[in-house]
């Protein structure tokens, strides 16, 4: 598989697995010039901008390492214009959804930010 694929699979993994633990989904793949947020998720009273990370294996590193502080002021400022444009004025974070897929089987791990 190649790393699109991978990545595109893992997304639509990514969204049965939030919705298994309560996550309402919001929004996928919100774009702006500055930059884009995978998923934006609505659980109880807040709103989570998860960017997602899959990896076919550790040989490059975990897949929450792919995330460095440059990309994480990207998703800040995506999210403010988010917030701002949908006027939402709730409790916001950010979370990386790292999933490892080894064979058919997905391991998920949910790095609070």
């Amino acid at each position: 598989m190649k790393n699109i694929e991978i990545g595109k699979l893992g997304e639509e993994k990514a969204i049965e697995f939030l919705k298994k633990k309560g996550y309402k989904i919001v929004d996928r793949n919100y774009r702006t010039k500055i930059g884009e947020i995978d998923i934006v998720a609505q659980r109880r009273k807040e709103i989570i901008f998860i960017e997602v990370k899959t990896r076919s294996s550790n040989d490059f590193g975990l897949p929450q390492e792919a995330i460095n502080e440059k990309k994480l002021r990207k998703m800040e400022r995506v999210a403010f214009i988010y917030l701002n444009s949908k006027k939402i004025n709730l409790p916001f974070k950010f979370e990386i959804l790292s999933i490892i897929k080894t064979g058919d089987n997905f391991n998920f791990e949910i790095i609070h930010l």
